[in-house]
């Protein structure tokens, strides 16, 4: 029985007016001031396929102590020959996590367990009885502790058991373990369940802002309740803003949902360049005594897709300059640090980056978080699979059968729907959040969809990637109801997604990212969506307009190329792109039987590579994003590079004219350095949005380019190799820009670069130590590299070695890496508690530099 219909109170601060004010009487703290506790620590760890339920967490035993988030695959060795490059050529296995915990004194506390992640197929035990079974390793899920602990301040041991025996059940580096956060909630048994609010912002404008705040309560207490709820908004100045209190009466065993509005004067707008952000805070009461805090984020913001002219932020016309992202942060593996993020999202937001679309599954609690405070625009996506699977090891539709390749679609019909909610109730408060997205690339697991598009016929000629469809869509509809249905249809499947994140959340919308767009218009898979996404298929943008003009598109992968971008602003009616991708990411590396193709950990697509350096795609999309002057310049010889010289023109041409418009994800590989043979034929490259370019090598110029004649957007030179100087300059806006080369000798010194040097001793904070090599006269050496050696002494722990080369397959756990262009990273942690001056000594052959950092 509801004791409490829905009604609402507000209350306006600003301006010296308060039209209503409700504030709490003085009260005993029945519940912590903050009812969730940081459980990462005390964990002890062990690698064993034998039964470890009983076992005590000893060292003696083979258990070794770890703070969380923890990722066991990434800390053993690369196997290149014996195991799966789909998953980065690293084990998985089974892993055993235990824990004590102290049992409340107060019979009247209710105890949650919340984990953001745990891959994968997860047990989870309290003092020996199994509280659940959790198989996706990307949706955030909990427990209920309170029946099951001891009674008060007994010791109690949760247990964690998680099998990644399926060690190719991925297209990507999953990771093995409990690689995210875990947090201990802790309330009354009057409470907000977990993830029980949900504000939005349904009436927005200058002047004022209607909140609406959905809160749901449990009473578990034998007799019914009457409380007072006062409900708080705080600024990020920490100024109160607005203040509510509700009455709620609510019977003994019974639930209740609350809906109520708060109006708030002068809002701070989520903006991308002022991502502004408020804080609800609610404190449920009896009497004088608080029975539960609940503290949530937001942020104020309108937005819509046209489907004639794109996305609109807040009422402006916007472009969507997005990139994938997967979830691994190279050396650390899965584990990724909310720092190492931190400094990966920055390099993006500094090229113009404002979206990120989280490739292909839930996002990490933190990385929501700082897309929320940085302004990035978020696609949170729950599924790379359905109904049936995808090859693991090939993409596309399933050729293998073996086991250790099973992967998520055995579990989506079981799992799938509060897989889904979960992470939907989790993340609803996230002001980047903008898009749901239902799935990644799924029409190929259903076979009519392919067959359908005509591109496979005999006679089809071309290649999808790069000819738009030559059927109508009425043609591909008769093909696809021609072929035999599957006993799941993809349509069937994409409504009864969206119906479910429809019954949550009406405020974003729905999406999907389409391989074979012209087939899903006619599935029955697009009528599903809000918005539909292209995955690769430019080609296909007028026909998707023309044919079903009421859907917006969005380009929701593409290539990380020139031509993605030029097809979008050339189309008002494409919202934007999501680049495949924004970093470089292991696993998904195809080493195909009889190959003689170079092994890799990973892809390396990304703007950044792996130890978050900027690479030439990068520079492309900073100098098409932004207004900021952008140049960056290269070298090759010519003979290794895709063009030819002109001796009638004088200029260097493509060998095959127009190739650049079919460039994919990989761009060709040139040097940042200067050191040739005399005489050697050299193409120098320049990356800008500079109008006007100017090449000078040791003082002699060779001549003024103009950025206009080049279709491809990148200015070239052909430069007879001589020592010495080499300096490309040009202005914007009255700015003079120029960037070198310079002929280096041999190294001869390390130069150490921390982006923090002081850091606070929580067992989190990140420094990201770059080491760059430098010849006797300070010239960088990027011509050749050399073997670097660590030495660390002090309150600090190494993290992880990188040098960001796909084809780096040392240890996170080496203390020795070769540079790569000139440069490598050490990434170096705090350690919780301790403090003091950490050292950092890094050596090679005849030379060493140390850099000091301080704990605190």
């Amino acid at each position: 029985m509801r004791y409490l219909s829905s009604f609402s109170i507000s209350v306006w601060l600003g301006l010296g007016l308060i039209l209503t004010a409700v504030f709490a009487p003085a009260f005993t703290c029945h519940a912590q001031s903050s009812r969730t506790e940081d459980f990462n620590g005390n964990w002890f760890f062990k690698l064993s396929y034998e039964d470890q339920l009983t076992e005590s967490a000893s060292e003696d035993q083979g258990w070794r102590a770890v703070h969380l988030p923890h990722d066991w695959s990434v800390e053993e060795a690369f196997d290149t020959l014996n195991l799966e490059g789909a998953t980065g050529y690293l084990p998985g296995g089974i892993g055993w996590y235990k824990k004590t915990l102290r049992s409340p004194e107060s019979s009247d506390t209710k105890t949650y367990i919340l984990f953001d992640g745990v891959y994968n197929h997860s047990n989870t035990y309290i003092n020996g009885k199994l509280l659940g079974y959790h198989p996706y390793g990307y949706s955030p899920f909990y427990y209920d502790l309170s029946p099951h602990l001891k009674p008060g301040g007994k010791e109690n041991t949760i247990t964690v058991k998680v099998d990644r025996t399926r060690y190719a059940d991925s297209r990507w580096y999953p990771g093995s373990g409990i690689y995210r956060n875990v947090k201990l909630i802790q309330t009354g048994k009057l409470h907000i369940p977990v993830w029980g609010v949900f504000v939005s912002s349904p009436e927005v404008s200058a002047d004022a802002a209607t909140l609406g705040i959905s809160i749901d309560l449990t009473n578990e207490y034998a007799e019914a309740k009457e409380a007072s709820l006062q409900a708080t908004i705080i600024d990020a100045h920490g100024t109160k803003v607005a203040q509510a209190a509700y009455p709620v009466a609510i019977a003994a065993g019974d639930q209740l949902s609350l809906n109520q509005e708060m109006k708030l004067a002068n809002p701070r707008i989520w903006q991308l360049d002022r991502p502004e952000l408020y804080t609800l805070k609610l404190q449920l009461m009896l009497g004088d005594r608080v029975e539960d805090v609940y503290s949530t984020r937001f942020g104020i913001r309108t937005f819509r897709f046209d489907a004639d002219e794109g996305f609109f932020l807040n009422g402006k016309n916007t472009k969507i300059k997005g990139v994938c992202l997967h979830h691994d942060g190279g050396t650390v593996g899965a584990a990724v640090p909310k720092d190492l993020w931190r400094r990966r999202l920055a390099k993006l937001k500094e090229a113009g980056c404002n979206a990120i679309r989280i490739a292909h599954n839930p996002g990490a609690e933190e990385l929501l978080e700082l897309c929320d405070e940085m302004g990035f625009l978020v696609q949170d996506e729950f599924f790379d699979e359905w109904d049936y699977p995808k090859d693991k090891r090939w993409n596309m539709d399933e050729q293998h059968d073996d086991a250790i390749s099973r992967g998520s679609s055995e579990y989506f019909h079981e799992f799938g729907e509060a897989d889904l909610k979960a992470t939907i109730l989790a993340h609803r408060n996230h002001a980047s959040i903008f898009q749901w997205s239902i799935g990644n690339e799924i029409e190929w697991t259903y076979p009519r969809n392919k067959l359908s598009t005509g591109f496979w016929d005999a006679d089809a000629g071309g290649n999808y990637f790069w000819n738009p469809t030559r059927l109508s869509p009425e043609q591909i509809k008769a093909r696809y109801d021609s072929l035999p249905a599957p006993a799941y249809t993809i349509g069937a499947t994409a409504q009864q997604l969206a119906a479910w994140t429809r019954s949550l959340d009406t405020t974003r919308v729905v999406v999907a990212n389409c391989i074979l767009p012209s087939a899903s218009y006619i599935s029955g898979y697009a009528d599903a969506l809000d918005v539909i996404g292209f995955s690769y298929r430019r080609v296909m943008y007028d026909y998707g307009h023309e044919h079903f003009p009421d859907l917006p598109i969005l380009g929701t992968e593409n290539l990380p190329q020139w031509h993605e971008w030029k097809a979008v602003m050339e189309r008002p009616f494409v919202a934007g792109v999501f680049l495949w991708t924004g970093v470089d990411y292991m696993g998904e590396s195809h080493h195909r039987e009889g190959s003689t193709a170079r092994r890799s950990r990973g892809v390396k697509s990304g703007l950044l590579d792996y130890a978050g350096f900027e690479k030439r795609s990068y520079y492309m999309m900073k100098s098409l994003w932004t207004d900021a002057p952008t140049l960056s310049i290269s070298s090759q010889l010519l003979s290794k590079t895709a063009f030819r010289y002109d001796t009638d023109s004088h200029e260097v041409e493509e060998k095959v004219k127009g190739a650049w418009e079919k460039s994919i994800w990989y761009w060709p590989e040139t040097n940042e350095h200067w050191n040739y043979q005399k005489g050697d034929s050299i193409v120098v490259e320049a990356i800008s949005n500079m109008e006007q370019l100017e090449l000078l090598l040791n003082g002699h110029s060779y001549g003024v380019k103009e950025l206009e004649a080049f279709p491809d957007r990148i200015y070239k030179w052909l430069v007879p190799y001589q020592e010495g100087e080499l300096i490309v300059r040009g202005s914007r806006a009255g700015e003079l820009v120029q960037s070198s080369l310079l002929s280096a000798g041999p190294a001869n010194a390390i130069q150490l670069e921390a982006d923090q040097k002081y850091l606070e001793a929580d067992g989190y904070e990140l420094s990201h130590i770059i080491a760059k090599i430098y010849d006797a006269q300070g010239r960088p050496v990027r011509y050749e590299e050399e073997e670097l050696t660590i030495e660390l002494s002090g309150p600090a722990r190494v993290l992880g070695l990188d040098n960001g080369s796909p084809y780096n397959f040392r240890s996170k756990n080496s203390k020795s890496l070769l540079t790569e262009n000139g440069r490598a990273l050490i990434i170096l942690q705090s350690l919780k508690g301790q403090r003091g001056t950490v050292q950092l000594k890094v050596s090679a052959k005849g030379y060493s530099n140390t850099i000091t950092l301080y704990c605190q």
